[in-house]
């Protein structure tokens, strides 16, 4: 059985054998649910903008031939938000569209209003018909569309293909009736479908999702139609011709795994995207609260930059000026909803530094400089690379800055962890105008033990075509850090790739408890005609402690950073389900062991050793709570370098030993990548693992 999660349950019942083993065992939610997906491969280097028409996806001309969703859909759900809880209601759905109009983001091209599972009755009437729930809509839908469409906006609706909708309460699915409730939904004045894929009883996915596409279009009414049969059956191979988009992953969750994951599903995707045709990697969670404000701008930059649908998943009556500032960036928005309907593509991602490169309607390129790690990282292509013709500079354009610079051709930011640099270059003949664009680099882990200096460089290099002058460097830190520079931090100028290296000595207070601290890093300058220029890095230090002499149980120790594909990592315990403190005895083979840690593929567990350490040891596996299908690789970094590797373990393997020699490495990281065939209950334990220093 998969895992099934509070966020994911309502999406995975397929077919009735399934619904009947889980009422059989007593679960109220009759669903399949999976984990977070598979991360593909999108290592390997594509040329972008160089494909041909024939290379792209045909049509069948059978699509519903409305013209709809020439660039991506652009709206609300309210399911991220809220689920089937009673605040889903007629005045929510009006309150999101008046505050689409208040706040600009009907301006911005949001333009849908759409209601997710839970709108109607349990039941239908006598005539068959679907009956909204009078508690919740007391107006109807056709009452709410009214009010939507007088707003300018359109108004979405939701139901499965499946006699019942993935809810637990199960209410009335469209299978054996798309005919009647495509006119219902027509009738009311519906915009949009979203079509998922509960209780499908085993029927075709092609065959059911065709129907209803007939059955819209015998309507006569334009309705956008979402085809969210979670990628199960690659519809992005048969689809173009059916809807208008299609889900390719799972569900997703409101925390850096699970976006990341869909990230990486959904990137390799790119040749079968366009217009009116598009890669659905799921619903925006901006806003919801379970990642950072920087992971957010990650979220929406590369789910722009992949000309995904742009669903707003968070309730906007609650939302912060941070949460509109993001979804309302009309450079960003711009990028998606280029006519062009490009997806960005995979250019290199090389030790979870990622270039992703879009081609533009008006010959630019939109490029993401993308930092899947948890420390600052240069990355770094260029516009040769990126598919722009030769030229003596480019205009190279900040989307979350909104600042213009120019570069003599080098594309490269260093970027802070979990962070996307989102820029628009383009060869347009008016570079000269900006001031150079300079990266701000800093060389060294900013590791700190409290009371001891610490000797970190930064560096300012200067890419531009034009000189940066009048240079300097400033690095500031929280109250109480003691931050000095011990070389010199200004400089009068600096040419086309040179660079102004300032040595510091940082020191944290003495007593500051181990943990992350904000930094900043600053680099000041001019151009040539006097204009002022700024670049600010923003950093996390770590204050550490060294682990003691002798050996110690790694799960005793204080971990610098997590990254789980499924909940938390867990402490002494396997990983369990998605909430904190689920887990069970780690076991592997049969054999129990007391200490260790629980964690799900993907993961990474770092720690700070300091260079005093020598060795870790750990029995690992695929622990015994998962069915067969687990299948994991080991592996033990030390200072970035893979010093050891299991190979692919799954759950018929007994427990395995791993050691790796450490010695002189400042940090250690362990590692459970998946085992190539989807991170499907890839539930992984480190067993008694041991660091010896």
């Amino acid at each position: 059985m998969r895992h099934i999660s509070p966020l994911t349950a309502r999406r995975r019942v397929v077919g009735s054998l399934a619904a009947a083993l889980l009422c059989a065992a007593g679960l109220a939610a009759p669903a399949a649910a999976r984990d977070t997906g598979s991360a593909s491969d999108t290592s390997g280097v594509r040329d972008t903008g160089s494909r041909s028409a024939a290379e792209r996806p045909a049509t069948s001309g059978a699509k519903l031939p409305d013209d709809l969703a020439l660039t991506p859909p652009m709206g609300f759900n309210n399911w991220n938000s809220t689920h089937c809880r009673a605040e889903f209601d007629e005045a929510m759905v009006k309150g999101i569209a008046d505050i689409f109009v208040e706040k600009g983001l009907k301006d911005a091209g949001y333009q849908y209003v759409n209601l997710d599972d839970c709108w109607a009755l349990p039941e239908r009437d006598a005539n068959g018909k679907l009956v909204p729930d009078p508690k919740r809509f007391p107006n109807g839908i056709k009452g709410v569309a009214d009010y939507v469409h007088a707003k300018g906006l359109n108004l979405g609706i939701y139901t499965s293909a499946g006699t019942k909708t993935c809810s637990d309460i199960g209410f009335p699915g469209a299978l054996g009736h798309e005919a009647s409730d495509a006119q219902q939904f027509a009738d009311w004045g519906v915009d949009y479908l979203k079509y998922d894929n509960c209780n499908n009883q085993g029927v075709d996915a092609k065959k059911r999702y065709n129907t209803m596409r007939d059955a819209l279009k015998a309507t006569g009414r334009p309705i956008v139609y979402s085809i969210c049969e979670w990628g199960e059956n690659k519809p992005w191979e048969w689809a173009a011709d059916v809807g208008h988009l299609w889900r390719t992953t799972g569900d997703i969750s409101d925390n850096w795994s699970s976006m990341l994951s869909i990230m990486k599903q959904n990137l390799p995707l790119a040749k079968y995207a366009g217009p009116g045709h598009w890669n659905d990697p799921d619903m925006l969670e901006v806003g919801n609260g379970g990642m950072t404000d920087t992971e957010y701008r990650t979220h929406f930059s590369m789910w722009s930059i992949m000309a995904s649908p742009l669903l707003i998943g968070s309730d906007l009556r609650k939302a912060t000026p941070e949460t509109f500032e993001i979804i309302g960036n009309k450079e960003v928005i711009a990028v998606d909803q280029d006519p062009l309907g490009r997806q960005g593509e995979v250019l290199s991602s090389e030790g979870g530094r990622w270039v992703v490169a879009k081609e533009m309607k008006d010959g630019s390129r939109t490029v993401a400089l993308f930092n899947e790690t948890g420390t600052a990282q240069s990355i770094a292509t260029s516009a040769k690379a990126v598919g722009l013709p030769a030229a003596d500079g480019y205009t190279l354009r900040d989307l979350w800055q909104h600042k213009s610079y120019n570069t003599a051709g080098k594309i490269s930011a260093t970027v802070p962890a979990h962070g996307t640099v989102l820029l628009r270059v383009a060869a347009d003949g008016k570079w000269a105008k900006n001031p150079p664009a300079v990266e701000l680099g800093l060389d060294g882990a900013p590791l700190v033990e409290a009371g001891k200096p610490q000797k970190l460089t930064s560096k300012v290099t200067n890419l531009g075509r034009t000189p940066a002058q009048k240079v300097s460097a400033t690095f500031v830190g929280p109250s109480g850090w003691r931050i000095k520079a011990t070389s010199p931090s200004t400089a009068s100028s600096l040419g086309t790739g040179k660079s102004l290296s300032t040595s510091w000595s940082v020191t944290a207070p003495q007593g500051a408890a181990p943990g992350a601290y904000d930094l900043t890093l600053k680099a000041a300058y001019r151009s040539p005609a006097g204009t002022r220029a700024e670049s600010v890095l923003p950093l996390t230090a770590h204050v550490v402690v060294a682990p003691p002499a002798g050996e110690s149980a790694v799960s005793d120790l204080p971990w610098m950073s997590t990254v789980n594909g499924w909940g938390p990592v867990e402490k002494n315990t396997s990983n369990g389900e998605s909430e904190a403190g689920d887990g069970k005895p780690l076991t592997i083979g049969g054999v129990v062991y007391a200490k260790g840690l629980g964690v799900h593929a993907d993961s990474a567990v770092e720690y700070y050793t300091g260079g005093s350490c020598e060795k870790v040891t750990a029995q690992v596996g695929v622990d015994d709570e998962k069915d067969p299908k687990g299948t994991v690789t080991f592996e033990i970094w030390a200072d970035g370098k893979k010093a050891a590797s299991t190979g692919v373990l799954t759950n018929a393997d007994a427990a395995k030993g791993l050691s790796a020699d450490v010695t002189g490495a400042q940090v250690v990281r362990l590692v459970v990548t998946d085992g190539a065939d989807g991170r499907d209950s890839d539930h992984a334990d480190w067993a008694e693992p041991v660091l010896s220093c």
